[in-house]
């Protein structure tokens, strides 16, 4: 088994990699709708510096969840307004939930006895599905929250634009809680359903490394 200093030598990359296909899929996907926005400001790239939030990035070291920095959208070059954002706020964690199942794929029916390639496909699952559920949930800034905004009534949609603010408040009480007060509430909205799809994606062999890694 690897030592923690190389565990966290193959998480870097892995990391950067997560962070950099969700927001160059935001970019994209805005860019493919009429947007050029991302593309002016040099966030529609593959160097992970630009995408990088220390915050998120932190977030996912430690708990397998987190964010990257937001790409700049501009609904306003969308022929369908609502209908883009919701579009572009999809694309990037079904970037990182498609490299995750690629992941599952190699772990399941190409599964080879090297150590490094073994944590390389582990992190490489956790880390997408942990950054593409997390970025799911409806509770702004994140993805979810843009596309439940914009299914939405207006007015609804409005009133929910307001609460947003206090998003990022929640967000940080619901990890202190989850980890001083042990609410359990990541293990019932995130966790279990991270390891449910990491499960379906690469069968039983992922908890052979789960174990592995122990």
């Amino acid at each position: 088994m690897l030592g923690n200093i190389e565990q966290w030598l193959v998480r870097i990359p892995v990391l950067l990699f997560a962070v950099t296909i969700h927001e160059y899929a935001h970019g994209k996907a805005a860019y493919s709708l009429g947007d050029p926005t991302a593309k002016n400001a040099g966030r529609l790239t593959y160097n992970p510096l630009a995408h990088i939030d220390p915050l998120g990035a932190i977030c996912l070291f430690l708990f397998n969840f987190g964010w990257a920095k937001p790409v700049p959208v501009n609904p306003a070059y969308f022929e369908k307004r609502r209908q883009g954002i919701i579009l572009m706020a999809l694309s990037g964690p079904l970037a990182n939930l498609s490299a995750a199942f690629v992941a599952g794929l190699f772990i399941r029916y190409f599964l080879l006895p090297w150590a490094v390639y073994k944590q390389v496909l582990l992190y490489l699952l956790l880390m997408n599905v942990g950054l593409g559920l997390f970025n799911l949930i409806p509770i702004p800034p994140l993805d979810g929250s843009h596309i439940l905004e914009n299914i939405l009534p207006p007015r609804t949609a409005e009133k929910f634009r307001r609460l947003g603010r206090y998003g990022p408040i929640v967000i940080i009480l619901v990890v202190l809680l989850d980890n001083y007060a042990h609410t359990g509430i990541l293990n019932a909205i995130l966790i279990y359903p991270m390891f449910h799809l990491g499960h379906l994606f690469a069968g039983d062999n992922l908890w052979r490394l789960l174990s592995f890694l122990r």
